[in-house]
């Protein structure tokens, strides 16, 4: 036993490149890939030092075997010739001993593998034929114990020479034929039919046994052949994985330093705009006289207007960076999202109502406060109405809720039964500088920073986005706070105001 599992090891190990060229079509699409693991000749190699290395295991086994059969064979047969027999075993042993530590000693990269291969094919054979010797020792006459034993004995000796020397198919030959062959022969020689049939059941037994090794050998190759292509494509897996980090970590670290060269310019952005808005606002108001020139006043106006949206659009860029860059600090305070909701309702209800939309408030009574950054919030709500006044068509309506979930987080909620988004934009939307169809065609569709900004803002207070649309039946906005922000036993100032 101990021996197989020591011929399974070595062929587990030494791969299969040579018997890819046996193989079927089917195969052939995989042999790119052991060409790159398994060369030919280093597995020739390996398929030699696992036979050198079994004849070491087997080097005080084998010998054992002999003298136990030489003294049991001392019953039946000649004393003399059992003694010169066993002198050639023990001869034959040697020699193969030999012959496989000087193989051992070759340098793997340099050895002549053909002629080593010969080399031990005729040492292996002489080796079979010192064992087949036995087949022809004098026997007491018509004495058929003595030739069941010898059948037993070469029949077990033909198998264990073939699991030794499984690993390379002539050295196997060589080693085994001879004795099969001897045993036959003795058998032939007795003139009768038992025995003749003995010889036949010999001959097929050692016909099965190299059926067996065969199939042993092209199982293991098959398993050897999974594995070396599974092994293949783990590696080719693991260096597309650790070259998709590497393109992961730079893009972060490119993100991050992005946004942090953003979220540290803040004040070298804004201040030189502040001076231009407050110079343009001097010369459009006319605070230090007339400008005497109705254009330059009309210039000054666009001017103002310009930085205006510039200054809007510039606070929303460092919004965003310094809420992917981590330094967005919450101040968090009990806010009423009944109040702050009202508030946003009350300064854009003028836009609401520019457009002919019907603008709708509904909030939940004795609503508790959350613990929430109150600019944060106001920024979202704003953000959310803007959008939904922005997209809504004319005539057309949209809502804000404000309440509390069955699981006890808190939502503030903005609907609108505008033209709704493509399920196919939804990721778009939700990018930074995102815009959908719709937005594409309108002038005044701002940056695409808005949603990624109120997501941001979300997720910053541990609280999620959600954003839910179809096409043509209109878009539902919401932010919903988690349960633990939510400040029960508190009456918010909506609450107070109603009471």
């Amino acid at each position: 036993m101990g021996t197989f599992r020591s011929l399974w090891s070595a062929l587990w190990s030494a791969g299969f490149a040579r018997q890819g060229s046996t193989r079927k079509a089917g195969a052939a699409k995989r042999r790119p890939l052991l060409a790159n693991s398994i060369a030919g000749r280093e597995f020739d190699y390996d398929l030699l030092l696992m036979f050198v290395r079994n004849e070491a295991v087997a080097a005080l086994t084998v010998p054992v075997l002999a003298i136990v059969f030489a003294v049991t064979m001392l019953s039946w047969g000649n004393p003399r010739q059992l003694l010169l027999w066993l002198a050639t075993i023990f001869i034959s042993e040697g020699i193969l001993l030999a012959l496989t530590r000087e193989f051992k000693k070759q340098p793997r990269e340099t050895a002549d593998l053909n002629q080593w291969r010969r080399n031990l094919a005729a040492g292996e054979f002489l080796y079979g034929v010192s064992w087949a010797a036995v087949a022809f020792t004098e026997f007491t006459p018509a004495n058929q114990a003595a030739y069941f034993f010898l059948f037993a004995a070469l029949m077990v000796v033909t198998a264990i020479r073939m699991l030794f020397a499984a690993s390379v198919m002539p050295i196997l030959h060589a080693g085994t034929i001879p004795v099969t062959a001897a045993l036959c022969l003795r058998f032939l020689m007795t003139g009768e039919a038992f025995y003749w049939l003995m010889a036949v059941v010999a001959a097929g037994i050692h016909f099965y046994f190299v059926f067996l090794v065969t199939t042993l050998q092209r199982t293991a190759f098959s398993m050897l052949e999974h594995r070396a292509e599974n092994e293949r494509l783990i590696e080719e897996l693991k260096r597309e994985k650790a070259s998709s980090d590497e393109a992961r970590a730079k893009a972060e670290g490119a993100n991050l330093a992005k946004s942090k060269f953003l979220a540290n310019m803040s004040h070298e952005l804004r201040t030189p705009l502040n001076a231009i808005l407050g110079f343009a606002e001097v010369m459009k108001d006319e605070y230090l006289g007339p400008v005497g020139n109705a254009k330059y006043k009309s210039y000054a106006a666009d001017i103002h207007a310009s930085g205006e949206h510039l200054l809007r659009l510039i606070n929303e860029v460092l919004d965003l960076s310094r809420i992917e860059a981590g330094r967005y600090e919450l101040i968090e305070t009990a806010v009423d999202f009944g109040a702050v909701a009202r508030e946003c309702v009350h300064l854009l209800r003028l836009d609401a109502l520019a457009k002919g939309l019907r603008l709708k408030a509904t909030f939940k009574p004795d609503m508790p406060p959350v613990l929430a950054d109150e600019r944060a919030v106001r920024q979202i709500c704003l953000n959310l109405l803007a959008n939904a006044i922005k997209f809504t068509p004319e005539g057309g309506a949209v809502a804000l809720h404000t309440g509390i979930l069955p699981g006890g987080e808190a939502i503030l909620t903005v609907c609108d039964n505008g033209p709704g988004i493509p399920d196919e934009e939804m990721p778009t939307v939700l990018r930074a500088f995102g815009q959908g169809s719709l937005a594409a065609k309108k002038p005044d569709s701002g940056t695409g920073l808005g949603l990624p900004i109120v997501a941001g803002l979300a997720e910053l207070h541990g609280g999620r986005f959600e954003l839910h649309s179809k096409q043509g039946a209109g878009t539902e906005a919401s932010l919903i706070m988690p349960k633990f922000r939510v400040m029960p036993g508190h009456r918010g100032q909506s609450a107070r105001k109603a009471a």
